[in-house]
């Protein structure tokens, strides 16, 4: 089962740009707002990875986490999610400390170390789960952190448990299992 696992595609479909919207927008701080759900996780002068950071609601927030001396590493698909992300990190003051980087379907396109990860709500649309997880684990610092959540409507307990066996099969161990609204929710250390 292991093996079947491992290379399982659990993904593959990516959210298209243009639906962002409807679920990226002011209101949503209401559910989840970036500062106090990250703040356990963050540190001033770290540098993060929002991976998958569509047009930036967590990586506005990240950004004002790590304050003037800490960088995040913004990694999306999709040209037109990073294009929203700048116009967005520079209206609020932000994009110098927000460093795009273009990912394919097989890599992250991030080569340097960070001290905390998220995947928020985008786990499922990786097409080869083990293969982002090792990326994942080998760019965070030992005692890094990696948070990753995912939508309760759309992924089963049965597939984010397979996520996080897999996440454990690449070298991780569960920290905990922090409650994020409308989310299955793990906080994995390396």
């Amino acid at each position: 089962m292991e093996q079947e696992l491992s290379t399982t595609k659990t993904g593959g479909h990516t959210c298209p740009w243009w639906l962002l919207f409807t679920f990226d927008n002011p209101l949503r701080r209401l559910i989840h707002d970036p500062q106090k759900l990250l703040r356990p996780y963050v540190r001033p002068g770290d540098t993060v990875l929002d991976v998958g950071c569509g047009m930036g609601f967590f990586s506005l927030g990240l950004a004002e986490l790590v304050g003037k001396n800490g960088r995040v590493l913004a990694a999306d698909l999709q040209k037109q999610m990073l294009a929203g992300l700048i116009k967005r990190a520079e209206n609020a003051g932000l994009s110098e400390r927000i460093e795009l980087c273009q990912s394919t379907p097989d890599d992250i396109g991030v080569d340097e170390p960070v001290q905390f990860a998220l995947a928020f709500w985008m786990v499922h649309e990786v097409r080869r789960p083990d293969l982002f997880l090792r990326q994942i684990h080998k760019l965070l610092d030992p005692g890094g952190t990696f948070l990753i959540a995912e939508p309760l409507i759309h992924v089963s307990g049965k597939v984010f448990n397979q996520t996080v066996f897999l996440a454990e099969n690449n070298g991780f161990h569960v920290l905990d299992r922090p409650s994020v609204r409308a989310s299955r929710a793990v906080l994995l250390g390396r």
